[in-house]
């Protein structure tokens, strides 16, 4: 990885004269008061690597005459230089070929001299550059496309399955009725049929009756006519034996009632009405019972997908351990990013900033002012194990500074200029950042 190995800034904003070797593994932390240019140190290199775009719209430093000077010296060999009226860019490499932007474009990546553009970008967005930079952005774009229009399916169902039990539940059943409706023309045609039956008995009746008078009337022809006894005692004794016979057809007789039918007659609509009751509420509860498996089937279905989603993230080589994406955004250790501490959304932040170019060894913080020292040595002590070089601003004069600025100076090398004259080499006082005992001091080199 490529490092800054020394880089020399004069009148660039607020920076008089600066030089520093920044420690190679680690964090180099530029402290002071406020407006006494650290930040501009970070701009300055920000515009020596990142070219004209991160050139500061004030980058001459006020007051000053001489034009801004611009040195880096790169672990790779490289130096790059700014200088002159119009601070023309100059990178030489180490084999004294001159290279220029493009050159430095190749390694240096943007989101590491520019850290607050990824900071400050959404959670949605974070998660595309780390999707994007492990190469699983569009497979996963495609599960969570795939999971959102089942959810939705899912969705609807449930919403259909819950319509359907609950009008099932607000529907009175009715255990007395029938399990179809009632057809009147068939209750009518059993009245018919009854009524026919009953005319037949009274037919019988009628003809027991008339049988009985044509007896008692051939009695009194018999009292009346002796000349003619014979015949009607035979007509008398035949009329005996078929009186005998519809006697005996009558006893049994009994007539129906047709009472129930006429009432359910009546009673038609209302017995239909429940009918069609029972029949939606049977309908609606096997309706909901058919929408909930498909509900449970889509769950299925979407817990599915989101095992694919995990498979394809826990193979992917993500570029620190514990970091995932869930849901489109960012999670380290179990936390979504507003849920990080400020250690641990700079540790995912260069992670992912170090993935994107594997060969940019550095990163540019500002404002560190915001960590505790416990938060801000634990991000240190991660830089070292990672073996990379952080430069950073912190307003803060204490031990945990490797370097202090001062009115644009390293503290205790002011008036140095650092910009020899022409034909002449002297690399003058410089400020080492050495980190012992978790605090720096300066130094020579």
């Amino acid at each position: 990885m490529i490092k800054i190995n020394k880089l020399e800034i004069e009148n660039v904003k607020r920076v008089k004269a600066v030089k520093i070797e920044p420690t190679a593994n680690g964090l180099t932390l530029l402290g002071g008061k406020n407006k006494q240019g650290k930040t501009s140190v970070l701009d300055a290199i920000a515009w020596a690597l990142g070219g004209n775009k991160y050139r500061p719209s004030q980058a001459a430093r006020d007051g000053s005459v001489i034009p801004p000077y611009l040195h880096l010296t790169l672990s790779n060999g490289l130096v790059v230089e700014r200088k002159g009226k119009n601070s023309d860019l100059k990178v030489v490499d180490p084999n004294g070929q001159k290279g220029g932007q493009m050159l430095l474009d190749s390694f240096v990546e943007e989101l590491a001299i520019n850290l607050p553009k990824f900071m400050g970008s959404t959670n949605k967005e974070k998660a595309n550059i780390l999707l994007q930079i492990i190469g699983v952005g569009q497979q996963l774009h495609e599960l969570e496309a795939k999971e959102q229009e089942v959810y939705n399916r899912r969705h609807a169902i449930g919403q259909i399955a819950d319509q359907k039990a609950k009008f099932a539940k607000e529907q009175t059943y009715f255990p007395d009725a029938p399990k179809e409706p009632v057809s009147a023309s068939e209750l009518i045609q059993q009245q018919q049929s009854i009524l026919a039956r009953n005319g037949e008995n009274q037919r019988k009746r009628q003809h027991v009756a008339a049988i009985q008078a044509a007896f008692s009337h051939q009695g009194q022809e018999v009292e009346r006519l002796e000349q003619q006894w014979k015949e009607a005692k035979l007509k008398y004794n035949q009329l005996k034996n078929d009186l005998e016979i519809a006697n005996k057809d009558a006893i049994d007789l009994q007539d129906e009632s047709t009472e129930e039918l006429q009432a359910n007659i009546r009673q038609i609509d209302e017995i239909n009405r429940k009918v069609r009751a029972n029949l939606d509420k049977d309908k609606a509860e096997t309706d909901a019972s058919e929408y909930r498996q498909q509900y449970d089937a889509l769950s299925t279905e979407i817990n599915g997908i989101r095992q694919q989603k995990t498979d394809l993230l826990n193979t992917a080589p993500l570029p620190l351990p514990g970091l995932s994406v869930d849901d489109g955004e960012l999670i380290y250790n179990g936390q979504r990013w507003d849920n990080m501490s400020g250690s641990d959304q700079l540790k995912v932040s260069t992670a992912i900033v170090r993935k994107l170019k594997p060969d940019c060894g550095f990163i540019l913080l500002d404002k560190l002012e915001q960590m505790d020292l416990e938060t801000l040595q634990e991000f240190g002590q991660w830089l070292e194990q990672e073996g990379l070089q952080a430069i950073a601003t912190r307003v803060s004069t204490g031990e945990e500074c490797s370097i202090i600025i001062e009115d644009g100076y390293v503290s205790g090398q002011e008036g140095v200029t650092l910009q020899p004259p022409p034909g002449e080499i002297d690399p003058g006082p410089t400020w080492t950042a050495t980190p012992a005992a978790n605090t720096w001091k300066a130094g020579e080199f």
